[in-house]
């Protein structure tokens, strides 16, 4: 018989509030306090004052100003624990302009923004948040929904789990900085939960993500339990051409005109875009596209940059690159043509140059293979990009480009790679841990579904980039592709091989609502204070059950 505990919808609604109102920017110093007043509340809470009740940080390597993770436990009988877990850092606030003062607290802002959007809505998704916003079951804030009502709603079941004598099991929670940038928290947290568990006596069965689900229509998509996540990787590309004075432009190649054909050979392709079963997963596209030129003249750009998000369902970074290498080809055959053409029909003799398509991994054995002062070269100019502070894709940008210069070579060229943190796939596996888990979660989506007067639906796959990425089961085997193709690995990007991940069966279970990381930003209410709480509850509960 599985024990069951009610969270109070009310002590749900309470944390959310409270963790919204304390800013916790990415970046920023606020973020890095964080932690100190989450501890604090928690330990002020009169549900956790027990001896029950544990709480502590854990702390970010390198990270600025005190960074640190926030771990709580409530323990009650034996050693199976369930895990819930959630970043409590956001986007910036400045997209609210004059409202930016209200934008941790929900009430004001409300009136605020109804007030904006009365007089001002014209696009279908203002006038979409002036109809929710005009009833009781919205509610907007910087991070309410994005996700600090996934850790209210986490919160409020460790206070029920604590009320509950007799409690079979234990609930271990986790909140963590940076999931917005680079996952620095859990990727910090992550590898340490398995001294954790030995250390305090726990065997950590399973993991609950609390992150949040954008609908625009009536929930039924909101409302749900993904059994896994995407993986997320940025592939990155160096075109190299041949400079020229824009008063003899047929005398270079222009590395503009390279990057643009590739970035439209690979935007939403085919190739690129994942599918498993019903599922399709976003199409790939362009995040980040710039040229090498500082200062104005009549030179062309010697070189241009360009980044995609690609997301992955199963398919594996080397299958990523080998995909990407194919579609630059492809882009370059016909362009390559046309400008040969233009070049005739202009009068100019003479062949266009071809352009070599490389990994970064080939190019640097090349380069430094059997060159150790190119190597110790290479290897100081990244470690010095990293000490500057700059961003993930701008280290790799600046390696890659030193890495060329390094080689001497000078011909037209592609040198295509990775530019930031991976973030692999997760699924349930084959283990018994993620088939109790998988079978807890559609035993309480049946149950939860008639209370809350919709369906739970359980897709195999959260669409969104999450921290479960390391604190599920990936293969880290895949990680070798990466490292071996992205520039700033082992400087800026550091990741100890074999302790990467938690490894631990997880699913997300989280808020829904709409338009987060805007001015817009609003959480379903009753979903997110009495159904979620009550979802995340059951869930943990069976699974403790299980394995009592």
């Amino acid at each position: 018989m599985t024990r069951q505990i009610v969270p109070d919808p009310k002590r749900a609604e309470y944390w959310s509030r409270l963790l919204t109102s304390i800013p916790s920017v990415s970046g920023s110093a606020d973020e890095a306090a964080f932690a100190g007043r989450l501890v604090a509340a928690l330990e002020q809470a009169p549900a956790f004052r027990s001896e029950r009740f544990s709480v502590w940080t854990i702390p970010v390597p390198g990270g600025r100003d005190g960074l640190a993770c926030v771990a709580a436990l409530v323990r009650g009988r034996g050693r199976a624990t369930v895990l819930l877990t959630g970043h409590f850092d956001t986007v910036p606030i400045d997209d609210y302009g004059d409202l930016q003062a209200l934008a941790l607290d929900p009430d004001p802002l409300k009136r605020g923004l109804l007030e904006r959007l009365r007089r001002s809505a014209s696009t279908a998704a203002e006038k979409r948040a002036l109809a929710d916003l005009e009833g009781p079951d919205y509610l907007p804030g910087r991070g309410l929904l994005d996700m600090k009502a996934g850790l209210g709603a986490g919160l409020a079941v460790m206070e029920a789990f604590s009320a509950a004598e007799g409690a079979v099991g234990n609930l271990l929670f986790v909140a963590v900085p940076d999931e917005e940038v680079n996952s620095v928290g859990a990727r910090a947290a992550a590898p340490g939960l398995a001294e954790l568990a030995r250390s305090k006596g726990l065997d950590i069965v399973a993991a609950i993500n609390l992150d949040a689900t954008a609908d625009n229509g009536d929930g039924r998509t909101g409302r749900s339990v993904a059994l896994g996540t995407i993986g997320k990787i940025l592939p990155s590309a160096l075109v190299v051409g041949q400079p020229t004075h824009a008063g003899y432009s047929f005398n270079g190649i222009g590395a503009c005109a390279v990057a643009g054909a590739i970035a439209a050979e690979v935007e939403w392709s085919p190739e690129l875009t994942d599918r498993t079963g019903g599922e399709t997963g976003a199409g790939p596209t362009l995040l980040g596209m710039k040229d090498s030129k500082t200062v104005y003249n009549v030179t062309t750009p010697a070189r241009v940059w360009l980044y995609w998000n690609v997301s992955t369902h199963r398919r594996s970074p080397a299958d990523v690159l080998a995909a990407l290498t194919s579609l630059a080809a492809r882009a370059l055959a016909p362009l390559m043509d046309r400008l040969a053409g233009h070049r005739r029909a202009a009068g100019h003799a003479g062949e266009v140059p071809g352009f070599e398509v490389m990994t970064f991994e080939r190019l640097r054995a090349a380069v430094v293979g059997g060159d150790a002062g190119a190597r110790r070269a290479l290897d100081d100019y990244a470690a010095e990009v990293a000490r500057e502070g700059h961003m993930l894709p701008e280290q790799c940008r600046l390696i890659t480009e030193r890495l060329w210069d390094l080689s001497g070579r000078s011909h037209p060229a592609v040198i295509l790679g990775f530019a930031s943190v991976p973030y692999l796939p997760t699924s349930l596996g084959g283990g018994p841990n993620g088939a109790i888990l998988e079978a807890a979660v559609r035993g309480a989506a049946e149950a939860i579904a008639g209370r809350c007067g919709g369906g739970i639906a359980t897709p195999r796959f959260f669409l969104g980039i999450s921290d479960m990425s390391f604190f599920g089961q990936a293969d880290e085997a895949d990680v070798a592709a990466i490292a071996a193709n992205t520039p700033a690995w082992g400087h800026g990007l550091r990741w100890t091989r074999g302790q990467a991940f938690g490894g631990i069966p997880i699913v997300n279970a989280g808020p829904w609502g709409r338009d987060y990381h805007t001015a817009l930003e609003r959480l379903h209410v009753p979903y997110g204070f009495t159904t979620l709480p009550e979802l995340v509850a059951d869930i943990a509960m069976r699974v403790l059950a299980k394995q009592a």
